[in-house]
């Protein structure tokens, strides 16, 4: 969640700073605002004199960088070996297709983020998400719509 902290108190805390002070900057922007926006972005290049392109080269190298406000629920699909082998990939592809959003991305209505990460630490669960800190084990496509349906419960519910 968005901290109180704003840009220009990372960028005050970061008076007189260099080039190699990019990556922090970043990561205390995305903390405070939980994703880098355009403005942001442009804030942090005047800041350190940098070329925004050079931002955006250094902010998409890293897969901890987020371009887009994540929804309400966030959604981690592991590709590690284990879940790879029995079946992320379809998982992630149901997810896709249910959503209607690519991997990365926001649904139109900021109800879901989706990411891939490398591997959850929960091989024995494979195929694993993670859903808001909740993990779903041995995730079967079938079962997609059901498991999405319970947090779009959850929402409505509130």
């Amino acid at each position: 969640m968005p901290s109180a902290t704003t840009i220009d108190d990372i960028l005050t805390a970061h008076a007189g700073a260099g080039r190699d002070h990019l990556i922090p900057i970043l990561q205390e922007v995305q903390e405070a605002e939980g994703f880098l926006s355009k403005e942001a972005v442009n804030r942090i290049a005047a800041h350190l004199k940098l070329p925004t392109a050079k931002i955006y080269g250094v902010a998409t190298f890293y897969n901890q960088f987020r371009f887009e406000a994540q929804g309400r629920h966030h959604i981690q699909v592991c590709r590690g070996t284990a879940c790879h082998v029995k079946g992320s990939a379809a998982v992630l592809d149901a997810l896709s297709r249910e959503l209607k959003i690519a991997p990365g991305r926001t649904s139109a209505d900021g109800r879901f983020s989706l990411e891939v990460v490398a591997c959850i630490g929960a091989c024995g669960l494979a195929p694993v998400i993670n859903i808001d800190g909740n993990f779903h084990a041995k995730v079967a496509t079938d079962g997609v719509p059901a498991i999405l349906d319970h947090y779009r419960s959850m929402d409505d519910a509130s």
